[in-house]
């Protein structure tokens, strides 16, 4: 008992000694190891961490979580909709941005240029020899013109020239063409002074047995009556003279061009020329041939156009022969050697060379856009010194294209062979980046890139295919061309067909061969297939001089800056950026979207 009681005893004097167990800090201290020990239990090994992201990296399914959800996919459609549907109402407005005629005697004046449209209309068709052409409408030109030399402030001079010769012409598959006794009215403006050089602004008057040719090109002839009647009535100097001819024969293959250049005496002086056509009845007139060479004239019409409107695609589509189509400006070009623009109405191409291409069909504000645009060029033109640019500047030629018909860009071939060469480099660099990696990730990603790029080889193809089912169906039922004349229905028969078999191309390989891929990976490898798919295409149409590989130069640029630029911000705010690519169409085109998810 003793024993006992002493053990006791010593207990409590170590518990009275010993800090009292309901000691709030002591507790704190005690919950917070315990948790640690907990932590470090389920905690995964730094190895395992490393394998988990590389796995999400390599493209392996994360775990669902709250913020794996992406917006839905009907929203990005929306979007792209809307995307779309914008960009159309911008070129619809810069269709619309058409001044009227003012009373500014400087200034073109539409509605009465539109007068003389329906009076050469009037006669009806102009076919090349018949008295409506040779005689008719002659004796209106020539009319127009001694009611504009009665009060003038520069020398005016008419000439009719009836000209008989022959030419070769590798056109539709080649053939000589005679012609005898043909009609030209020349009409030469020059200064007091007297000039030796000239600017020629080039249209024809005759037109198809069918027709009035309002569009092709009674409207190029009014045009160029009225830009007539300005500059003999403006008293600012000329340095150059100016040539108003008007042609009687171009429907026939371009004879009256050949004979005028060839033989006409004012031909030699002839250092620049506008040629004024039509592909279509209204609208904007595009600038589709310049040249050859001569950078000059497509600065000239930069520089002065008020409402510039043109392409380089344009002119290599044309003179590439898909087109079986030719102007004048080939024979200035061929047989002239004169370097000139070649601009032509486009709008409604459905009526052209028809019955329906009647003056009601032509807006007043078209041709207030096209008087505008050729009288302030063609000032432009007589107001340099044209023989000294057609030697300095001779050579070289331009990459030019309008943005959505507000402004036109520029710049030497050269130039854009470089900027091209560059992009598909930076292009390569990003995408060599992601090769040089760890072997077996470097693997894993060539293999997945190859295959991603087999889906998008087989969309391409199934879109082309589905296009092609839909246009055999409507060929079929005899409405083959029934979209031409509302281009929007086009978009509705070949655009829905084209997005519908690529979208059930992509469904596919999402639900079955990427469904348990990592979303952001994905995106990471539809961006980069197709960003390669365009820098090769780049380079090779670059290095066969073929300037329209711009398209592939922007089509790489701008969304691969746009992701350098945005894609650390996004990733620092929790955020990535999934890059959706969409092919449509026969010409591959690739847009890419932008869809901003929260992970």
């Amino acid at each position: 008992m003793e024993r006992s009681s002493a053990a006791v005893n010593a207990v409590k004097r170590l518990r009275s000694q010993a800090p009292p167990m309901h000691n709030n800090n002591h507790h704190h201290q005690q919950q917070q190891g315990r948790r640690r020990w907990h932590q470090q239990q389920h905690q995964e090994p730094p190895k395992q961490r490393w394998e988990k992201e590389e796995d999400e990296r390599d493209g392996k399914k994360k775990p669902a979580g709250r913020g794996a959800s992406s917006l839905p996919e009907l929203l990005t459609a929306l979007v792209l909709v809307l995307y779309l549907l914008g960009l159309r109402w911008l070129v619809h407005l810069s269709f619309q941005q058409l001044v009227t005629g003012t009373s500014d005697p400087a200034e073109f004046n539409a509605p009465r240029a539109r007068k003389y449209l329906e009076n050469i209309t009037a006669i009806g068709p102009r076919i090349v020899g018949s008295p409506e052409n040779e005689i008719f409408t002659v004796d209106y030109l020539l009319k127009q013109v001694k009611a504009i030399e009665i009060n003038h402030a520069h020398t005016i001079s008419v000439d009719i020239q009836r000209p008989t010769g022959t030419f070769s012409i590798n056109f539709l598959g080649g053939f000589t063409s005679y012609y005898d006794n043909i009609t030209n009215v020349a009409v030469k403006l020059e200064p007091r002074r007297g000039a030796k050089h000239a600017v020629m602004l080039n249209c024809h008057f005759d037109s198809l047995p069918n027709t009035s040719g309002a569009s092709d090109d009674a409207i190029s002839c009014s045009v160029m009556l009225e830009i007539l009647h300005i500059l003999a009535k403006s008293s600012e100097p000329l340095q150059q003279s100016v040539i108003f001819l008007f042609n009687g024969a171009e429907e026939s293959i371009l004879q009256a061009s050949h004979g005028f250049i060839t033989q006409h005496p004012w031909a030699k002086s002839v250092k620049a020329f506008i040629n004024l056509e039509a592909a279509g009845v209204g609208g904007k007139e595009l600038v589709f041939q310049t040249g050859p060479e001569n950078p000059w004239l497509v600065q000239a019409y930069i520089s002065a156009a008020k409402h510039p409107f043109g392409s380089i695609v344009a002119q290599e589509v044309f003179q590439s022969g898909v087109i079986p189509a030719d102007t004048d400006f080939r024979i200035y070009r061929d047989f002239g050697n004169v370097p000139g623009i070649d601009l032509a109405f486009i709008e409604n191409g459905y009526i052209y060379h028809t019955k329906y291409d009647t003056v009601d069909r032509i807006l007043t504000d078209s041709i207030q856009r096209a008087g505008d645009n050729i009288l302030a060029v063609l000032k432009y033109l007589a107001n340099s010194d044209i023989s000294t640019k057609s030697q300095e500047y001779r050579h070289g030629n331009v990459v030019f294209f309008d943005v959505l018909g507000m402004f036109i860009l520029a710049y030497p071939a050269r130039v854009g062979a470089i900027m091209n060469c560059i992009i598909a480099s930076v292009a390569m660099l990003y995408l060599g980046k992601k090769v040089l990696q760890p072997r077996k990730r470097a693997i894993n990603y060539l293999k997945e890139f190859a295959v991603a790029l087999g889906f998008i080889v087989l969309g391409v193809f199934v879109t082309l295919t589905g296009i092609l089912l839909v246009a055999t169906f409507i060929s079929l039922i005899g409405q083959s061309l029934c979209w031409y004349t509302h281009y929007y229905v086009s978009y509705f028969l070949y655009g829905s067909a084209a997005l519908a078999t690529l979208i059930f191309v992509h469904t596919l390989a999402k639900k079955f061969y990427y469904k348990h891929t990592n979303e952001q990976f994905l995106g990471e490898l539809f961006f980069d297939v197709p960003l390669a798919v365009w820098s090769i295409l780049g380079l090779l149409l670059t290095y066969q001089g073929i300037s329209s590989a711009y398209l592939c130069a922007i089509w790489v640029a701008f969304p691969l800056l746009t992701k350098l630029m945005t894609y650390k911000e996004l990733k620092e705010k929790g955020m990535a950026t999934r890059l959706i690519p969409i092919s449509s169409g026969n010409a591959r085109v690739g847009i890419f979207i932008a869809e901003t998810i929260f992970l």
